[in-house]
């Protein structure tokens, strides 16, 4: 071109000069080229008034040069080549690669018609700190799934052998639904825009992380640790105080507690039924927030009479025998359970089987009451029928049920005598729940323990005969059983019954009721407290204007056996802020399978804090407390407070030492009322015998201690507690069957589910398990099946930067598929046996390469 100078200088930074044979953006000084754009000052400069210089930084001319845009080379006779475009530029590892180059490779392999109009678009994506190249191409309308794969493994292939580059993601579209150009061609841009944000809708996707991603951090290495001897000097381990924490001491809290004097929780309520007769004990509310029964104390005592002479006499039970208490929930349940007592009987509640759904919940009874060695059943009328029925029999052997007796049609003779037991060490009680990880497991429980119990909730919540407390929980294990069964007829207080199954009809139920009533303690589930606030999330107007008034609610508990869910939480204390409940009311409780009430808010102590770990450490099995909103925090709240008579210590999971405050191991607690032992038929006692007595390995070797399982940290606050001191903070960090081992590092499963959650808007739920040495991320799609495989790179995307994991298999699912307990935990186990089993029916499962 006439009167115009071409020079070529680097692309990055200052516009040096490019040597001879070197390739970079092409530069113009023309009177012909334009010279600014419109309204941009900075591009402008940039573009327009490029000075470029030598290696010596010496300016070349003093006239500006245009940038182009344009990648080449200027050869021999002042020849010009271009080679592509500066913005198809993409740096994988260092090297750098051209798109135009990769679209070349992509529309020569076989078959050439398989693209639609050649229809391919190449870009590259940041993800965990480098470039990641993603081809994206219309498919012609009538292509097999066949032709797809076959074609995406071969350009694959191709791509490999010619650029010695990985394509991290491989996504086919239908015909003509690429974003197009002004002049025709696909808009890049606009296509990787639609990429990240789950907007692109593939018909096919195949993603190869595996292969592609190599600058993960390198894998830890487990450091032998310090041994025992790391020295023990008073309280401090190596020079940090140890992580020791109690509850206020049962023997110097002198309060008229008079079921303190009785060592059985059968003398206690026939004491009552004797003072004060006609004591309303328990309410128990329908869907339509009407009472549908009630007991008072004698009422109470005199149906338990009559369960007592129904199981000697029609059931020719014997002192210990075992029987299960197959109940919905209500006070026919309670009722039984006092006569199973009166009898010296050993009751275990269990769950009713679902009439819907036979074939996954009669197994489970079954399996409770062959374990348990129950020697009877009770029962209604309606659920014996259903238990013997010819839709039980395609479940389970109904043959071999035992004794089965209903309570609907009891004898009315008198109890000749109460039992008593000879020893407050005798088992009360078994208490049998499945765990997350799919274990059945049946705890024992004492006389002593279920008084020591009872009277530390006392004590946390001030419940006394004048006090009412609402109970939406489910009654058949932990603290829910409890509080439903147990602490009104030792604290003498009344409970208002809801049954968690009654708010699917009506979800305001259990808030109207609270409201009603006055109630100043309540507790809930999870799943309740979701329920409510997905439920009722628009109806917070039409409930004030109902009179739904929250503000007499001093402490709403939530029951649990996981670390608190915060965001849960919160959203529920704003959502019901506007009909007057109070932002420090709601809290969480912590117990577990050794110890069902560990920690509970109950009604003094200083309210709940909150903390903000790095995820990153904690992975390494390390606590650094960082400011809230810093990169990778995490907040974790107390669990409540530590109950009276309970002593909490935190010990190393491996070698069993004491640690220091803020230090994460194994949560280990010592009570009057730890249960004494699981119960188990196939005498694996042997196995489970330390989580019951474990001793510190150097420290204080006396004191017996029972595991819980979970991970956990104690930290000294600043606040003061109820006895005066400073107050010792309990943050449980999640369940140890639960973590996943990966890259020599310790993964909860619910931190990478949030952060998959946060992902794509569609997403509803998700749950993650590994299989073999496979991460597998399941993600409820709440949407179009469309959208399905706009996921697939997204939550691979995700999981990589913020965990530095690859994503081995996604699994996209409908909505409700992913299990979940009656406590609101996910069932993971439950979720990958159906995974194996490929039962799960996906949408779509993407395996990474």
């Amino acid at each position: 071109f006439p009167l115009a100078n071409v020079c070529v200088v680097k692309v990055d930074g200052t516009p040096y000069l490019c040597k001879a044979d070197e390739v970079g953006e092409i530069c113009v000084n023309s009177g012909a080229t334009g010279m600014a754009y419109f309204g941009l000052l900075g591009i402008t400069k940039n573009v327009f008034e490029a000075f470029p210089v030598t290696a010596a930084g010496v300016p070349v001319s003093d006239q500006p040069f245009t940038r182009t845009g344009l990648l080449g080379f200027v050869g021999p006779d002042y020849l010009v080549f271009v080679v592509g475009k500066l913005d198809g530029l993409m740096t994988v590892s260092g090297r750098r690669h051209n798109a135009d180059d990769v679209v070349a490779t992509a529309l020569a392999v076989e078959p050439m018609k398989f693209v639609y109009r050649g229809r391919i678009a190449v870009f590259s994506v940041t993800v965990l700190h480098d470039d990641r190249i993603v081809l994206v191409a219309e498919q012609r309308p009538d292509a097999s799934e066949e032709d797809s794969f076959q074609w995406m493994s071969r350009v694959l292939q191709a791509i490999d052998s010619i650029h010695q580059v990985g394509v991290y993601c491989l996504a086919l579209v239908p015909a003509n639904t690429l974003p197009k150009a002004p002049l025709g061609g696909i808009h890049i841009s606009e296509t990787k825009q639609r990429f990240l944000e789950g907007a692109l809708h593939p018909c096919n996707v195949l993603m190869c992380p595996h292969t592609c991603v190599t600058n993960l951090p390198k894998p830890r290495q487990k450091q032998p640790d310090v041994g025992p001897a790391s020295m023990i000097v008073g309280n401090l381990v190596a020079g940090k105080r140890i992580a020791q924490a109690s509850g206020r001491d049962v023997t110097q809290l002198e309060d008229n507690d008079q079921a303190r004097k009785f060592l059985y929780l059968a003398d206690v309520l026939q004491w009552r039924a004797q003072t004060t007769p006609d004591h309303p004990l328990f309410l128990l509310l329908n869907s339509k927030g009407a009472v549908a029964s009630t007991a008072s104390c004698v009422q109470l005592h005199k149906r338990a009479e009559r369960v007592a002479v129904a199981l000697m006499e029609k059931g020719r039970l014997n002192v210990g025998d075992h029987v299960a208490l197959v109940f919905p929930p209500g006070v026919d349940l309670i009722a039984t359970f006092y006569g199973c007592l009166y009898a010296g009987c050993i009751p275990i509640t269990v769950r009713p089987p679902h009439p819907q759904n036979l074939a996954t919940t009669l197994p489970t009874v079954k399996m409770i009451v062959e374990v348990s060695k129950s020697a009877c059943i009770l029962t209604t009328q309606a659920i014996m029928k259903l238990l013997k029925s010819k839709e039980a029999a395609t479940a389970v052997d109904i043959k071999t049920w035992p004794t089965i007796l209903d309570t609907d049609e009891m004898p009315k003779k008198k109890l000749a005598t109460i039992f008593r037991p000879t020893s407050p060490d005798m088992l009360a009680y078994l208490d049998f729940s499945v765990s997350t990880t799919g274990i059945l497991a049946g705890v024992k429980m004492s006389h002593a323990a279920t008084s020591a119990l009872c009277r530390s909730i006392k004590l946390q919540c001030e419940l006394y005969p004048s006090r009412q407390i609402a109970i939406c929980l489910d009654p058949y294990c932990g603290l829910g059983f409890a509080l439903w069964c147990l602490c009104s007829v030792y604290s003498g207080h009344q409970s208002i019954l809801v049954p968690p199954l009654e708010l699917e009809s009506n979800v305001s139920l259990w808030l109207s009721a609270v409201s009603q009533y006055k109630v100043r303690v309540t507790f809930c589930s999870y799943s309740v407290m979701e329920m409510c606030t997905k439920g009722l999330g628009t109806q917070t107007d039409i409930l004030r204007m109902k009179g739904v008034n929250l503000s007499c609610v001093r402490t709403c508990m939530v029951v649990a056996e996981e670390r608190p869910r915060i965001t849960l939480t919160q959203s529920f204390s704003k959502l019901f802020k506007d009909l007057g409940l109070s932002a420090r009311a709601v809290s969480t409780t912590f117990g577990c399978r050794v110890n069902i009430a560990i920690c509970l808010q109950g009604t003094a102590g200083p309210d709940p804090t909150t903390v903000y770990v790095d995820m990153r450490a904690l992975r390494h099995d390390r606590v650094r407390l960082v400011e809230r909103g810093s990169p990778h925090s995490l907040p974790l709240m107390e669990s409540g407070k530590i109950l009276p008579g309970v002593k909490v210590i935190i010990a190393h999971t491996e070698t069993k030492g004491p640690l220091g405050d803020s230090h994460l191991g194994e949560i280990w607690v010592s009570s009057p009322h730890n249960a004494t032992g699981y119960y188990t038929v196939y005498g694996e006692e042997a196995l489970h015998a330390d989580h019951f007595t474990a001793r510190l390995s150097f420290g204080d070797t006396q004191t017996l201690w029972a595991r819980t399982g979970y991970l956990g940290f104690l930290r000294r606050t600043e606040l003061t507690d109820a006895s005066g001191e400073r107050h010792d903070a309990l943050y449980v960090v999640g369940s140890l069957d639960e973590t996943l081992e990966l890259r020599g590092m310790r993964y909860h499963p619910i931190d990478i589910e949030t952060s998959v959650i946060r992902a794509h808007k569609s997403i509803a739920e998700c749950a993650v398990f590994t299989w073999t040495n496979l991460l597998v991320v399941v993600v409820e799609l709440e949407g179009s099946e469309q959208e399905a495989l706009d996921l697939v790179a997204l939550v691979t995307n995700v999981v990589l930067e913020e965990h530095y994991l690859i994503v081995g298999v996604v699994v996209i699912v409908d909505p409700g598929v992913i299990p979940i307990n009656s406590r609101g935990e996910k069932q993971r186990m439950h979720l990958r046996d159906g995974f194996l089993a490929d039962q799960l029916d996906p949408i779509y499962v993407a395996y990474n390469m």
